[in-house]
């Protein structure tokens, strides 16, 4: 992949207050007891019924303070699904005019940036003063959106809808949820789903193919519909995409799409 920044639509909340740590902690997946300042990590934040409001990261800004930022366009439900349940609480939930400047396609430290998606290439520069890295490109939201989905990485509105539970991300359950925390809303379908081995009815996968491709297409596999194009773009031989895939589709098998095969991989990074 191409070094390269690229401006990435992000809502920014500033979570603060004397109770700011202990009310987070009762409302995501992540375990952040022992995030030191600086420190960050993925979480989401789930509705009782543990299906996904949002996926987030959350940075510690401070002692009494952090900052979380999702996907652009989910901020303000965000801050609205914190706020339901902070009763009694001293947490100031507030949005933020910042800035979210990705940089992609380098392993080399960037200054001041957080590391994104799970992969080693692909860091956020985030903050109201942000701005470009010196000595690298800008590239395009389709340079971006290539990126995203070759790393594997879903996208609010897309692989995560309101209907999304978080076993259907695949392995993002494993950088967004600590299976030894304490309580928080959701937590018993993940942990039930988890312990009893269970499987999701569908799963994010990565697939290839030529031809024509777009969101929503359905993808057939033995004579069945079996999941639908999610993300798509242009890889420069064909297409790469990411779908909802039922669970039956395993990695190597071939589906169809527009009457042409397609191959499904799963969704671990590439780049």
């Amino acid at each position: 992949m191409p070094t390269f920044w690229c401006d990435r639509p992000a809502d920014v909340l500033l979570v603060s207050g004397p109770d700011a740590s202990t009310y987070l902690q009762s409302q995501i997946s992540q375990d952040i007891r022992n995030l030191g300042e600086g420190g960050h990590a993925y979480s989401f934040v789930l509705q009782p019924t543990g299906k996904v409001d949002a996926l987030v990261r959350i940075h510690r800004s401070g002692a009494e303070s952090f900052v979380i930022d999702t996907d652009g366009g989910f901020g303000e439900g965000l801050a609205a699904r914190l706020n339901r349940f902070k009763i009694r609480v001293k947490v100031e939930i507030e949005p933020v005019a910042w800035r979210c400047i990705a940089v992609r396609g380098t392993t080399l430290p960037v200054t001041g940036s957080s590391p994104a998606w799970g992969v080693d290439d692909a860091f956020d520069l985030l903050g109201d003063d942000a701005g470009p890295p010196d000595g690298i490109s800008e590239g395009t939201s389709a340079d971006l959106e290539l990126a995203r989905i070759e790393a594997g990485w879903p996208l609010m509105g897309h692989e995560i809808t309101e209907a999304t539970i978080p076993a259907e991300t695949g392995r993002v359950v494993g950088l967004a949820v600590n299976f030894t925390k304490g309580c928080y809303p959701g937590q018993e379908l993940v942990e039930r789903m988890d312990s009893r081995g269970s499987k999701a009815p569908r799963f994010v996968r990565r697939l290839r193919g030529a031809g024509a491709a777009k969101w929503g297409d359905e993808l057939s596999h033995e004579g069945k519909v079996v999941g639908t194009i999610t993300s798509v773009a242009n890889s420069g031989d064909g297409w790469v995409a990411l779908g909802s895939v039922a669970r039956a589709v395993n990695p190597g098998d071939t589906v169809s799409l527009n009457g042409s095969d397609s191959v499904v991989e799963d969704s671990s990074p590439t780049c």
